[in-house]
């Protein structure tokens, strides 16, 4: 059995894994490196101008920046959440809309039991937000206004949660029961503004929010 260089990835801080290469004992030939950027091929780096003899951002996003320039703060990864949260994106914005986004899938770092996470290029999910919202100015007024949506929706929640803890509460004195029920909840409804779901008890008024992976 032939010894094989594995590579494993450490946080950098910042989305950005390093490669550490370990050897293990492996029974399968090492996977082949990507051939270099052909000569006549070869983009300048939108960084420091020079042609570009291999670019790991190239490769991965089809971005031109050269692998001496790619840490760079501009050209930052963000997780999937982060790009949806922050440009106030649906998921078709990135994956469906042409052309859908590159991305690279690592391990999560917060929790290694959790699924992969997907890393979109920051400016890549920028450019994209401006297709989709027209002007900064106009993202931020949809961000504003989800807002105040958001804050109507938990206050409207709040007081219909209080509503069936007093019904609850009523219900089990009369019956001399001293336990709240079990909430039956009716159908699913999807908020597509914050993408979640929200389901209601067909008995109280009982309410809660929700997401889907």
């Amino acid at each position: 059995m032939a010894k094989a260089m594995s590579q494993h990835y450490k946080d950098s801080g910042g989305w950005y894994l390093l490669k550490v290469n370990t050897q293990t004992q492996s029974s399968t030939a090492a996977s082949t490196p990507k051939a270099p950027i052909l000569k006549e091929d070869r983009p300048n780096c939108t960084k420091c101008a020079k042609p570009i003899a291999s670019s790991w951002l190239f490769d991965n996003f089809d971005y031109p920046c050269c692998d001496s320039c790619k840490h760079a703060e501009e050209n930052k990864l963000i997780t999937k959440t982060e790009a949806l949260n922050k440009y106030i994106l649906k998921r078709h914005d990135l994956d469906k809309r042409e052309p859908p986004l590159k991305y690279i899938k690592r391990k999560n770092l917060h929790n290694s039991h959790w699924g992969n996470v997907k890393l979109y290029m920051e400016l890549q999910v920028v450019k994209r937000a401006l297709e989709v919202w027209g002007s900064f100015e106009n993202m931020e007024k949809e961000r504003q206004q989800r807002t105040n949506k958001k804050m109507l929706r938990r206050t409207k929640q709040f007081y219909r949660q209080v509503k069936g803890l007093r019904m609850n509460t009523r219900s089990s004195l009369c019956d001399g029961s001293s336990s709240a029920h079990i909430h039956e909840f009716g159908s699913e409804e999807y908020n597509e503004e914050e993408d979640n779901y929200t389901r209601r008890c067909l008995i109280c008024s009982y309410e809660e929010t929700f997401e889907k992976m």
